[in-house]
């Protein structure tokens, strides 16, 4: 049976009006929350970007549901050490509630330090490396590691509990492969149906497998549509440009080549339950365990009550 989750997209709103959703989402009736952590938004339009640490501290005072990051890129902006030790103290305020989503990351967020981007193949390495340091550390012992592309110099975890699980993004086969070597579950945007079965083949068939979408609620489609448009038209750009491109001015100069038509084609905008039911479907079809759906836009308060009355009872009945 899918559980529906709900995606605070860092990217859009104040550190409180995150903490406000998870609250209207526990009451609405989902079950989990994931967090994007990026250190820019894609445009400034969206215009926040709030320090995940801290908003992810807020939440474990203000609901109880479950929290994953989606995703941290524990490679060059922060230094996975520094990631382990902000897991664990996350999961120690969750009471062992959080999980570790992780990725390879885009230039958008991970280029502020002046560093070179590395190609794909080289930022994959970097991410095995990095759970793997990162993996150590939960266990809890003093850990030295001089590798390829970190060093860590005796570093010990006082405040643990228990060690979070660590799921991984991956779009495509390169990074999936790299997924199931070092993931407890997959992560991903797409209803990616034979990524789901090659994960589960290979780490059993309980293997965790969630992904996020977003939606557009208004009291119109043309409404949603338009306020997806304006805000989130990055989500059609094509290819590796999404991982590539550094600055919320490019984004924006890139998103130019995205019509209207384009988002309208690829979004559930407006308020009919049936457009809302049959955009989340395929992810269940999928095989997902945990899909999780953002708002996109300032009504989100309407958005959480309408799935609540209307959207997750459909899905929740639908057989499976």
């Amino acid at each position: 049976m899918t559980r529906f989750g709900y995606f605070l997209s860092s990217e859009e709103y104040l550190p409180h009006q995150l903490v406000e959703q998870a609250v209207l989402a526990q009451e609405a009736g989902f079950e989990a929350l994931c967090i994007s952590d990026h250190y820019h938004p894609w445009n400034d339009a969206q215009g926040q970007s709030p320090f995940v640490w801290s908003v992810i501290g807020a939440l474990s005072q203000a609901c109880s549901l479950p929290v994953l990051t989606a995703v941290t890129c524990p490679t060059v902006r922060v230094h996975p050490a520094v990631v382990a030790q902000a897991a664990a103290t996350s999961s120690v305020m969750l009471d062992g509630r959080f999980v570790l989503g992780v990725g390879s990351g885009e230039a958008l967020n991970e280029h502020i330090l002046g560093g070179p981007w590395p190609h794909a193949a080289e930022r994959l390495e970097m991410l095995e490396e990095a759970v793997g340091v990162i993996r150590e550390l939960f266990g809890g012992e003093v850990v030295s590691h001089r590798g390829r592309h970190y060093t860590v110099d005796t570093a010990r975890l006082y405040t643990l509990d228990q060690a979070p699980p660590v799921y991984v993004s991956a779009f495509g086969p390169r990074a999936l492969e790299v997924a199931i070597r070092i993931g407890d579950g997959f992560i991903t945007t797409q209803p990616d149906a034979e990524s789901v079965r090659a994960f589960r083949a290979a780490k059993g068939a309980d293997a965790p497998a969630v992904a996020m979408t977003k939606v557009a609620w208004a009291p119109t489609k043309e409404e949603g549509v338009e306020t997806a448009h304006r805000l989130w038209a990055n989500q059609g750009l094509p290819g590796e440009l999404a991982q590539v491109l550094p600055s919320p001015q490019h984004f924006e100069q890139a998103s130019t080549l995205v019509t209207r038509e384009s988002t309208a084609s690829s979004v559930a905008a407006g308020n009919d339950v049936k457009d809302h039911v049959e955009a989340i479907a395929p992810f269940v079809e999928a095989g997902f365990d945990t899909v999780y759906v953002a708002n996109m836009g300032p009504a989100y308060a309407d958005m959480i009550d309408f799935y609540g009355r209307e959207v997750l009872p459909e899905l929740t009945s639908a057989p499976s």
